[in-house]
């Protein structure tokens, strides 16, 4: 049965509870974007100082985003109010997109104020929302919003250093913002939060993240058709972006053929609904996007050197980003269903074997190494879903 809704909040019981409105794919379109230029900073930096900048800069992407997705779960975005917030939301992430290239040169002050901005705002404006219809929800944001202006004094003081300095303070924000998470916005006088208030919908949680996925990997195939079609076509350069479409398309099958519905079905029926979503939705899915971010970084690099000897950034970033998919599927599979996916292991296997095969190989034939043992990947954890099914 429907109940009346509150303020505005999603009305309970109703279709409009779980549904992922216009406003919200809209929204995401913007944090894609700030992905691909997260992607290219790592292509322009492809060292370990630049890696661990480009990651952090992916966390701090993520954390804006997935924050967001929690507070759209419960208010809805059909109203004035909460669709407004979102398109102000959408004006400081084009901001904080447009400044990752120089977030750690000349736009670093632009970026930390619009991710602090967005962080703070959204999060005060929940607290407003939900004092007066739920006052559980409400002293659970009011910490977090503590805890986000303590970090936010580590991202402006950042923002004003330079160097080595700048990387340091912001590594400690995102800290502190990540570690809140695990310890419940734990606050001095105020407690912390009991993860079994925060009672999302699974089926909207999960149909956010497995969207934002689909436009990701959707980016990616774009972003290789274009740099394929500005280089010379010759066999190692069209092998290479067959296997680039190949990989995306294993990529694509390994989470929504196989367990991305059910994972739904799951998630819905959860006593702790709440814990579920942190572990799965909120980490979990951070390494999803990360591993994506890897493997296009890597198609980029073998595209634009498809011959010789294969680059130690392109192993790392191809057979690491690789095996990284792997991984956050494993325990995807693992914290939603119990499972252990033997297909996975076997594919971390091959996949360390071609770790010493890749020295002898040019790059063009290690990324076609890398999409077989995805479509191995695939093809074997299919077989398995389906028995399963036929029993």
């Amino acid at each position: 049965m429907q109940s009346p809704p509150l303020g505005l909040f999603r009305p309970k019981g109703s279709h409009a509870e779980h549904k992922v409105s216009f406003s919200e794919l809209f929204f995401d379109l913007v944090f894609v974007y700030a992905i691909t230029q997260s992607a290219h900073l790592l292509i322009a930096h492809f060292t370990p100082y630049g890696v661990f900048q480009g990651l952090l800069v992916v966390l701090a992407v993520w954390w804006v985003w997935v924050f967001t997705t929690w507070v759209t779960n419960w208010l809805d975005p059909e109203t004035v109010p909460v669709r407004l917030m979102l398109f102000v939301l959408m004006l400081l992430g084009m901001g904080l997109a447009i400044a990752i290239p120089q977030a750690f040169g000349k736009h670093g002050l632009l970026f930390a104020l619009c991710y602090v901005t967005m962080q703070i705002g959204r999060t005060v404006f929940i607290c407003l929302c939900s004092r007066k219809h739920r006052p559980e929800l409400h002293r659970g944001f009011v910490r977090m919003t503590i805890w986000f202006c303590a970090s936010a004094t580590l991202w402006i003081t950042g923002a004003l250093q330079d160097g080595a300095l700048r990387t340091i303070l912001w590594s400690l924000a995102i800290l502190i913002e990540y570690a809140s998470a695990s310890l419940s916005f734990a606050v001095p006088g105020l407690g912390r939060s009991d993860s079994k208030d925060w009672d999302i919908s699974g089926p909207h949680m999960a149909e956010r993240c497995g969207l934002l996925l689909i436009i990701a990997l959707g980016e990616s195939l774009l972003v290789t058709g274009n740099t394929f079609s500005g280089t010379h076509w010759d066999a190692a350069t069209i092998t290479t972006f067959l296997s680039a479409f190949v990989t995306t398309v294993a990529m694509w099958w390994l989470y929504f053929s196989l367990s991305a519905e059910r994972a739904s079905d799951v998630i819905a029926e959860s006593d702790n609904r709440g814990h579920l979503g942190r572990l799965v939705y909120t980490y979990v899915h951070l390494l999803l996007i990360i591993a994506i971010v890897l493997v296009a970084v890597a198609d980029e690099f073998v595209l634009a050197h498809p011959h010789g000897h294969t680059s130690i950034a392109t192993m790392v970033a191809m057979i690491g980003g690789t095996a990284l998919y792997l991984v956050a599927n494993i325990l995807f599979k693992w914290l939603v269903f119990r499972g252990h996916p033997l297909s996975h292991y076997i594919g971390l296997g091959l996949l360390a074997a071609l770790c010493v095969a890749a020295f002898f190989l040019p790059p063009s034939m290690v990324a076609l190494a890398t999409t077989l043992i995805l479509v191995i990947v695939a093809i074997q954890e299919t077989v398995v879903v389906m028995g399963k099914k036929a029993h």
